[in-house]
């Protein structure tokens, strides 16, 4: 079938339960809320520790230690076709230790030990790794090939602040409406055929299972509630938290499935037990070429999405390695190997002219900025607002976690 490169079934199962443990998340939001402030310092409201970064690069250390996402770093023992660590081991003498991690929290905790240098974290870890004093600043001016990222990747509300980066964007992805085309209809435009409207199509509306959905009600409300006055979605004080859940308890009604497993959703559209819902570029690729008559797009509201960045410890006890890793997976062919193999669009604007599919990056926007501009990438809410708001106090991430599981009921 056209379109990606079909990875190993166990890789996407773990890139798709992403959702935090509501124990574990409470604590670590705890800690990573308490080195923010509520004053006037960033235009985010955090002031992280005052670390330095990398001033130059020394002789290689002989290893590097990562925690990444399955499917990120690969050897060949997977499979022997995709392997981007071995010519990377030659080239610098470092050799490659890593540890693939279920879930954002788990690399959280995993960096927090000290053990690791570098992390491909999501937005929804990013921020946690910085305001803690976990991940280290980065210099960029060691990466070369950061200076072809992708513009709208450098300096995130989620991987820098106040124009300071704290990692090397890798991919990103858009969360998108995905709906059967024979079985809905008219064609929908907009996120209110999940939200407002689906009563129309009950217990055949499907949603991403994890808090961080809560940002895409919000996201709606945004466009459709202006008197909220939501300016992000992941910035949210007790008002504007309590209308996303609202609106999620009432969608829960129509829920017939949350979904976390790709395979699933997947089968769901095939069955029709699932016909409109949240969806991935990649599930609606490979959803299609098993059969299924849907369509994945952003609707007029925008959409939320994600971005993963390669942050290196403020504790890397093999700093030079971890900077020649940065700059390798972000390298032209190696990122393209990865976001073809994964699934994502690739950070490095050179990828998109190596991809074996020539119409990777078309298909998955990757050069488009004026597509990235309508997605909200996710990003970790903390007491002090993301918005830049001082006047009040927005509802931190450990809340979402508990709301989330009143809202599945």
């Amino acid at each position: 079938m056209s379109g990606p490169v079909v990875p190993h079934v166990l890789e996407y199962v773990v890139r798709l339960t992403r959702p935090l443990t509501a124990a574990a998340c409470a604590a670590l939001l705890l800690a990573a809320t308490a080195c923010g402030s509520s004053g006037s310092g960033s235009s985010t409201g955090l002031n992280p520790p005052d670390l330095k970064p990398l001033a130059k690069l020394g002789r290689s250390e002989g290893e590097v230690n990562l925690i990444a996402w399955a499917g990120y770093v690969e050897d060949g023992s997977d499979d022997p076709k995709v392997d981007w660590v071995t010519d990377f081991e030659k080239q610098t003498g470092c050799h490659v230790n890593s540890k693939v991690a279920a879930s954002s929290d788990e690399m959280v905790k995993l960096m927090k030990t000290g053990q690791y240098d570098a992390v491909s974290a999501s937005g929804d870890a990013s921020l946690r790794l910085i305001a803690s004093g976990d991940a280290a600043p980065v210099n960029t001016k060691l990466v070369p090939n950061y200076k072809d990222i992708f513009s709208g990747l450098k300096n995130g509300a989620w991987n820098s602040v106040k124009g300071q980066m704290y990692g090397i964007p890798h991919g990103r992805g858009a969360n998108l409406l995905m709906y059967n085309t024979e079985k809905v209809s008219p064609a929908p435009t907009s996120w209110s055929a999940v939200f407002d409207d689906a009563g129309t199509y009950k217990g055949h509306v499907t949603a991403y299972d994890s808090p961080i959905y809560i940002a895409d009600a919000a996201l709606y409300l945004k466009a459709t509630k202006p008197e909220l006055k939501i300016k992000d979605p992941y910035a949210l004080d007790q008002k504007q938290f309590d209308a996303a859940v609202a609106l999620l308890k009432k969608q829960n009604a129509d829920i017939g499935e949350y979904w976390s497993d790709y395979l699933k959703e997947i089968s769901a559209f095939k069955s029709g037990d699932s016909v409109i819902g949240t969806s991935w570029q990649v599930i609606a690729n490979l959803a299609a070429g098993e059969g299924a008559k849907v369509r994945a797009f952003v609707p007029k509201e925008g959409s939320t999405g994600w971005s993963d960045t390669w942050m290196v410890s403020a504790k890397a006890k093999h700093p030079d390695c971890a900077y020649r890793w940065l700059n390798w997976i972000v390298s032209p062919k190696v990122n393209a190997e990865v976001a073809e193999y994964f699934g994502e669009a690739p950070a490095n604007a050179k990828a998109c002219d190596l991809t074996a599919d020539k119409n990777f990056c078309a298909t998955y926007h990757a050069a488009d900025e004026s597509y990235w501009k309508n997605i909200a990438f996710w990003n970790t809410p903390i007491e002090q607002c993301l918005d830049g708001r001082t006047d009040v106090t927005c509802v931190p991430y450990a809340k979402w976690v508990q709301a989330w599981t009143e809202i599945k009921g």
